[in-house]
């Protein structure tokens, strides 16, 4: 029962990830990325901050000084400004299908840097995930978009994010470090903001896509810690390939884009890859 649930939060996660991306593009078109970061990063902050007050959670601990934790929240930091620029400056369905590949950086960099063992299996699914990756770039192709290696460069910062969680010894609350993940999109905001035309006015319709995209990302992260505390990691974690399937629906019937036959089959790889990859995980650990 506690998989069915975790599982259950893991798609309404993706689900709404997906759904704050969509608002996301569709302000960019007027609302600059550095204004869009500050006001979803802080807003965030200030919503996590209620909750920390309501429910007594520590928003201040001498452990948010260790080195995972500030390494956790400067790739937080960084991997949000690269993928909301990627966002705004590329297609929905490309960002999010790159976004993908994720996890199976994450499995270099636990062979590399924090020395777990990585059979020629799983070796195997990480080159061909990347097969997939360059699929969608389309490198050398005409149709060809420099700012697609945005997606790339977020998807470093988010495994190296994910590395250093991996590392961290030390308890925090969810909501303490969801503030402090929310604080660092902030700062990634006024960071960008040399990068991008002045800031502007939102419009009414615009506000309420800002608002409803502050409380959605706020569902959205609440509900991928429920998943991670309710179920096991290896029944769970495959369903975070559910993004891809919102964020291609939303890009097509809402955005209107057509993802070419190349992404398709790129994000499939990728999708295919990675599944394998946590279900070679899983027998490993059942093996030990």
């Amino acid at each position: 029962m506690e998989n069915l649930r975790g599982i259950l939060f893991m798609v309404l996660a993706m689900g709404g990830f997906a759904i704050e991306d969509l608002f996301i593009k569709l302000l960019s078109t007027h609302v600059p990325v550095s204004e869009i970061l500050i006001f979803l990063g802080f807003g965030g902050t200030i919503i996590f901050l209620i909750v920390a007050r309501a429910t007594q959670a520590p928003v201040l601990q001498r452990e948010l000084l260790t080195r995972p934790v500030i390494i956790r929240t400067i790739c937080e930091l960084f991997g949000t400004l690269f993928f909301v620029s990627a966002i705004a400056l590329t297609p929905l369905s490309s960002a999010a299908s790159i976004l993908q590949a994720t996890p199976l950086v994450v499995t270099i960099g636990a062979a590399v840097f924090l020395g777990e063992k990585v059979g020629y299996r799983r070796w195997t699914a990480v080159l061909i995930g990347f097969v997939g990756v360059l699929l969608i770039l389309h490198p050398g192709l005409d149709n060809f978009m420099p700012a697609s290696l945005l997606a790339v460069i977020a998807v470093l910062f988010l495994a190296a994010r994910d590395l250093a969680t991996r590392t961290m010894r030390v308890e925090l609350s969810t909501v303490t470090i969801s503030i402090y993940g929310f604080f660092a999109s902030g700062v990634a905001g006024i960071i960008a903001i040399p990068f991008y035309p002045a800031m502007v006015i939102p419009t009414s319709i615009e506000i309420i896509y800002l608002f409803a995209a502050s409380f959605v990302g706020v569902f959205a992260y609440y509900s991928i810690v429920r998943a991670t505390r309710d179920g096991d990691m290896s029944v769970i974690s495959p369903f975070r390939y559910s993004r891809i399937v919102f964020a291609m629906f939303l890009s097509i019937t809402i955005l209107s884009e057509r993802p070419d036959s190349l992404t398709f089959i790129g994000a499939g790889i990728i999708v295919a890859s990675g599944i394998y990859t946590f279900i070679r995980e899983a027998r490993l650990q059942k093996i030990q």
